[in-house]
């Protein structure tokens, strides 16, 4: 299984869990990150957002977190799915999925992934609002979640 993918699909997330255990009964922790699109941003409503990338670039930077996350804790399997192209609100967006032996070790790669994705991954949101479109600037808190992974 592909530990990194981009696409416009939706995804399974039930299924994509039952592979990351599936034949492993050393597997004691599963943890998951699913990302939403929601209706408001910066107190607008938002009907719809579309997700952009650059094919290669992405998965490249994806695939370099994900390798980190695996040499910072002991890990069974990785899954990164994040979405791209038109999305309403409440679509799934992203799921980070980390299995491991112990929830803790599962719990901080799983949440280190989203940390680094949010600022490394190069991903671009417009959003259409009623005042029209707007491209979506990256957040302060989203750095700082971040860097104190760096500590």
């Amino acid at each position: 299984m592909n530990r990194i993918s981009v696409q416009t699909e939706p995804f399974d997330i039930a299924a994509v869990q039952d592979k990351l255990r599936a034949g492993n009964p050393a597997v004691g922790a599963l943890v998951s990150f699913i990302g939403l699109m929601r209706d408001i941003n910066e107190g607008d409503a938002v009907s719809t957002m579309t997700l952009e990338h650059y094919p290669g670039m992405t998965e490249k930077a994806l695939e370099a977190i994900v390798a980190e996350a695996d040499e910072r804790w002991d890990l069974m399997g990785i899954r990164v799915i994040h979405r791209v192209g038109e999305l309403k609100p409440q679509d799934p967006i992203v799921l980070v999925a980390v299995a491991s032996a112990h929830r803790g070790e599962a719990f901080r790669a799983c949440e280190f992934i989203i940390d680094y994705l949010k600022n490394r991954a190069p991903f671009w949101k417009k959003e259409r609002t009623a005042a029209g479109e707007r491209w979506v600037d990256a957040r302060h808190s989203d750095k700082e979640a971040e860097e104190r992974w760096s500590e």
